[in-house]
Order: C-alpha cells, then structure tokens, then sequence
C-alpha cells in the first residue's frame, strides 16, 4: 500500500503546533466594542434579546470604556439614544444631547488610550427611525439628509470622537463630511464608512438595542442582500470621496462580501459582527446546544480570516479576556 509523502496533520499534532503554523491570529486590537447609552437612566437597563449587552448610563459607560483601556481593545463605537425625538433628528446636533455629552464624557475618562468612534447617523435620533430626513412624499431626501451629517460630524468631533463613522448609507455622506470636518479645522479626525451596509433581518436586537421608531424598512437605501459586485462599486466610491477605513456590514452572513472588498481596499476594513448574529450564538449556547466560548471564538476568527482588519463585536471585553488569560 502506498502512503502521500506529505501529511498535512503532522503540523496539527499539539496546540502548540497549530499555534505556530496559525495563518490569522486574534488580539484585543483587533476589536471594536460597540455600546450603547440611553438618556435618563438610573443604572444599566438590560437588552432583552441581546443577553450580556445593556443600555448604559453615563458612569456605566465610563466603567466600560476604562475596562476597554485596560483590556487593550482596539476601539470603541458608541450609539446614542435620546429621551426625545423629533423629524430631523436635532438632538444628534446637540452638544449636550446624549450621544456628543458621553464622546465628551469618555473622551475625558479615558483621553487618547483608546478610539473613540461615534456612530454618525440619524435612526436613532429621529421620530420616524430612518437614517434621514424625509421629503413631502414620505421618501428618505438625500441630499438633505448630506446637510445635516456634515454638522453631525463636527458636533462629534467637537465633543472629542477620534473617528467618525457614517453608518447611514446615504449618496455622497463621505465626501459632505470630509469637507465639513476639514473645514472646522479637523483635518486629522478620520471617517470610518460603512461602506457596504445591507438590508439585513439580522438587525431585530439592535432595533430594540436603540429603542427604534422605524416603521417599514430601510431597503430603498441599504443595500440588497442579492448583489456581490454592487458592494465593490460602493466601496470605490467611498475611497474616491475620502474615506480612511471602510466596514462592510453585518458580517458572517456576508463573508464573501468581506473577502472580496479586503481584497481590493487600500485603506483598512473593518466587519460588523451585528446584533442578530450575536443573538443567534448566545440562543444557542443557552439552549445548550453549542459550547458558548468555542463558538464565539470561532465566529470572530472567521471575521478575521475573510480580511477584516478589525472586528465590531458586542463580545469584545469578554474575548478580550480570554486572550489576555491565554485561554
């Protein structure tokens, strides 16, 4: 009987083996925290469908971002979510609203120690749930939309976001940001565009995460879950009008997606492991029908492994952890 010279599993033979051979490593850089603060609050309110992650208050959230510090995660992306909304989404403009007070506040907890990111869009401040202003007609108006992230920019910068991150999929919102910040004098401060952003049924916890006014959908303006090449158009577009980063979300059902933008993007990618996705793992391990750790793992590896640069996921501190302790 003859037997291949060559056998793949003599380099699977110990863990410390697979660890010297790994083609793509996980580290506490490597991940973005996103959380959450809600105006009015008197202490942390749990997310129902999203066991773990919870609505912070101001202090809450200070204790997170000292906890992220110290982990060595590599960012943090922060929503807001405010008492009172109206048409136009104005208390995202608001130095004092909920989202530019805790830039502020974490900025001065935590200084240049880590990224602070801020999610710039209008879903969560308008009345309506959508990532824009509306026309007469009830539609999602661009280009009025463009006016308003410009100085959704500034204000976030202003308050002390290191990144921004335009997450609204609207035509043009790198480039009127771009110029918005440079304009007020923050050349240095970067845009982090959710470049390719579907349409997704994944996204349910995130709805209740930010407490979402949307009636309807958002497909006339995310993108269609049928279309490859049409992410790459995005994606170009994007870099054309200045984008420093650029993430492609959700992630692990769109790995193709992150594979193939990773491959042609000059500038770094980051992947958006979303709400569903986080559920979807944490139903099952309390079902117990996975292993909880080995799953989470495994799920953000893949992330990693399709290109991303950088992984958003709501399991950041607690892998993180697990890094650091050599688990």
């Amino acid at each position: 009987m003859s037997f291949p010279t060559h056998r793949p599993r003599r380099l699977r033979t110990t863990a410390a083996m697979r660890r010297l051979v790994a083609e793509v490593d996980l580290a506490p850089r490597h991940l973005i925290l996103p959380a959450f603060i809600r105006e009015g609050l008197a202490e942390p309110r749990p997310i129902d469908s999203m066991p773990g992650v919870v609505q912070h208050t101001a202090d809450s959230l200070k204790r997170a971002a000292v906890e992220a510090v110290e982990l060595g995660l590599g960012g943090l992306m922060l929503f807001g979510v405010p008492a009172t909304r109206d048409a136009t989404g104005s208390a995202g403009l608001d130095p004092e609203g909920v989202l530019n007070q805790a830039i502020a506040d974490v900025r001065a907890e935590v200084g240049d120690e880590i990224v602070i990111m801020s999610d710039l869009c209008l879903d969560e401040f308008t009345d309506h749930g959508h990532c824009g202003v509306l026309d007469a007609d009830g539609r999602v108006d661009n280009d009025a939309t463009l006016e308003i992230y410009g100085k959704m920019g500034v204000a976030q910068a202003r308050a002390g976001a290191h990144m921004v991150a335009p997450s609204g999929m609207m035509d043009g919102q790198v480039a009127v940001i771009r110029q918005a910040l440079d304009a007020a004098g923050f050349e240095d401060t970067p845009v982090l565009a959710y470049a390719a952003k579907y349409a997704s049924a994944f996204y349910g916890p995130f709805r209740e995460a930010v407490d979402s006014q949307l009636s309807g959908d958002r497909r006339t303006y995310q993108m269609d879950a049928s279309n490859r090449r049409e992410a790459i158009h995005e994606v170009e577009l994007d870099l054309e009008e200045g984008a420093d980063l650029i993430m492609v979300k959700p992630a692990m059902s769109y790995l193709d997606i992150l594979a193939d933008v990773a491959a042609m993007s000059p500038v770094p990618v980051s992947a958006y492991q979303i709400s569903g996705e986080y559920a979807m793992i944490e139903a099952a391990a309390g079902n117990g029908w996975i292993d909880r750790r080995s799953a989470i793992t495994e799920s953000v590896l893949s992330i990693r492994r399709a290109g991303a640069d950088t992984v958003l996921t709501y399991w950041a501190a607690e892998l993180a952890g697990w890094l650091k302790e050599g688990k």
